[in-house]
């Protein structure tokens, strides 16, 4: 239950603390008194976004705080799935800086709104009268069937299943587009391949073979360079050889009388083996190197090959060319394998659909047991609410296609008359009808969902008399199994709570400021009275407030 909301700096209310009790808190006030403000600051800590603009004092940040008593640990995983402290007496907090940014707490640790929502969510439930046109709407009309069904571990894993087979088939269908867009490009993209794989490409290759026409090319003049050089070195008159032999000769003639002369000629001797060797191989090469027209032709057209599939594939090199063959391989292989790659996604999909089919037989099932029991109980709650011949029913239809909630369209139906023909909710409800039985609903939906807290916002919207009376003995009955705070407007209502809340509006230095006070007996007597009769209320209504009292 909700102990205490605390509020700093929102809309007309600088600081505000209220203290609320266990069964039925009814808050009332005038007309524009704050009472809706009140209600907004509470939907902060329930994950609702807010603006700056609503400050009571745009210099200095807005904070909400709420405490909860848990009087059970039924709320313990979810706390403990988000990484909360679980406490007893829980604390909600909202703070929104003058900048407009947000943060939030449950226990005093950060959270994001999104968790704080979804705790909030399970603590309290707030209905005001607009949401009443909530209850012509069929996913609600399905939400009740569903609470009552209780098959929330059912419903749940229907729709993580149902999830994934969208999910599946729309992976079904990119690749049936792909696989069409493929095999339409295959004759050319395998014209490709078998081109390039003809072609036996290999790294290096075309560098080896440039170098290679070059030498070719350049054979003649390589050929004459090398005799040159050749006879230059061994052949000539005044060849380096002999030239060296010569001079080794005069250091052999002193090489007695001066160890470094000795040194030297070693050196010129290691020289000549070393000229020998050059001039053997520079002979060698020039008896290999020819004019070859035939390797040189050969050579060209293996180099326009390689310039040609360069250019029809915009690339520079053989191993661009290289990498264009294996990724043009490895489509061709998606498309050999993509039938297989079809079969299995369409055989997840069938055994998708046949476990989802299943489930959705079950939950049909389960609703319509349901549907005898929400018809039978808000029928009976609408009897106590001054509507002796109102019913609902349900019509429940079974479609042929999934949808994300099993198998079933529902269509809630009303009649308030005897003998009248049920239409659907929406069309046929008066405001004041629509009321109550959103009220008959939201009775029985707290039952089965042990929701701790509920908020009734001014839903006795269109009611009086006799009938306010009887929705003042549901709503006080209701309170019996949980904590109710009501707004009201209504006297007969009014008077069934366990505490009275007061909110007035307060001007002090030309600016106008929101309270709220808890009501001892007296002052309850008096409230019920100018809610009867207007402000200076007479004995009579005095009397009637205190009847209403008890």
């Amino acid at each position: 239950m909700l102990q205490k909301l605390s509020i700093r700096n929102y809309a007309l209310i600088d600081t505000l603390e209220i203290d609320f009790n266990k069964g039925l808190n009814i808050i009332t006030g005038e007309t524009g008194a704050g009472k809706s403000i009140i209600l907004g600051a509470l939907s902060l800590i329930l994950g609702q976004r807010a603006e700056s603009k609503y400050f009571f004092n745009q210099d200095k940040k807005c904070v909400i705080e709420g405490s909860f008593l848990l009087a059970d640990e039924l709320l313990k995983p979810l706390f403990e799935s988000n990484d909360l402290d679980f406490q007893k007496e829980t604390l909600l907090r909202r703070e929104i800086a003058i900048d407009g940014k947000s943060r939030a707490f449950v226990n005093d640790t950060p959270v994001n709104l999104g968790t704080l929502k979804l705790v909030g969510e399970q603590l309290i439930a707030i209905h005001s009268q607009h949401a009443t046109q909530e209850i012509s709407n069929s996913d609600f009309q399905l939400l009740i069937l569903d609470a009552l069904a209780n098959h929330q571990p059912l419903l749940k894993n229907y729709k993580q299943e149902f999830k994934q087979l969208k999910q599946t088939e729309q992976q079904l269908k990119e690749l049936q587009q792909k696989t069409t867009e493929a095999k339409n490009k295959q004759d050319y993209e395998q014209f490709l391949f078998t081109e390039l794989e003809q072609a036996a490409l290999k790294n290096g290759e075309q560098e080896d073979l440039e170098l290679e026409l070059e030498k070719l090319t350049h054979a003649e003049s390589i050929k004459r360079s090398l005799l040159v050089g050749a006879n230059l070195i061994s052949e000539s008159e005044t060849a380096a050889i002999n030239l060296i032999k010569e001079a080794s000769s005069q250091l052999n003639s002193v090489e007695k009388f001066d160890p470094a002369i000795a040194e030297l000629n070693e050196r010129l001797k290691s020289s000549l083996i070393e000229l020998k060797d050059i001039a053997a191989e520079i002979s060698a090469i020039e008896e290999n190197t020819e004019h070859n027209s035939q390797r040189l032709e050969t050579i060209q057209e293996r180099l326009d090959l390689f310039y040609s599939l360069q250019q029809k594939h915009r690339v520079s090199s053989n191993a661009e060319l290289l990498a264009i063959q294996e990724q043009l391989s490895e489509s061709l292989n998606a498309i050999l394998n993509s039938d297989e790659h079809l079969a299995k996604l369409q055989n997840e999909i069938d055994q998708l659909n046949e476990s989802l089919f299943e489930q959705a037989e079950q939950l049909d099932g389960n609703r319509r047991k349901a549907v005898v029991v929400v018809e039978k109980e808000v029928g009976s709650a609408l009897k106590q609410m001054n509507m002796p011949n109102a019913a609902i029913s349900f019509n429940l239809a079974k479609q042929a296609q999934l949808n994300i909630n099993g198998i079933n369209e529902v269509q809630l139906l009303f009649t308030a008359n005897a003998g009248q023909q049920a239409a659907p909710v929406g069309k046929v409800a008066s405001g004041g009808e629509l009321s109550r039985v959103m009220l008959a609903v939201k009775a029985l939906l707290a039952k089965h969902t042990s929701l701790p807290t509920l908020i009734f916002d001014e839903i006795d919207t269109g009611i009086s008399g006799e009938t306010a009376l009887r929705v003042g003995e549901v709503i006080d009955a209701l309170a019996g199994d949980m904590q109710i705070l009501a707004i009201t407007h209504l006297p007969q209502i009014a008077a069934k709570g366990n505490s009275h809340y007061f909110v007035y509006k307060h001007e002090k230095a030309d600016k106008t400021t929101t309270g709220i006070k808890k009501l001892v007996p007296e002052e309850r007597v008096n409230a019920i009275a100018e809610m009867l009769s207007g402000k200076n209320p007479g004995a009579s209504a005095l009397q009637n407030a205190k009847e209403l009292l008890g």
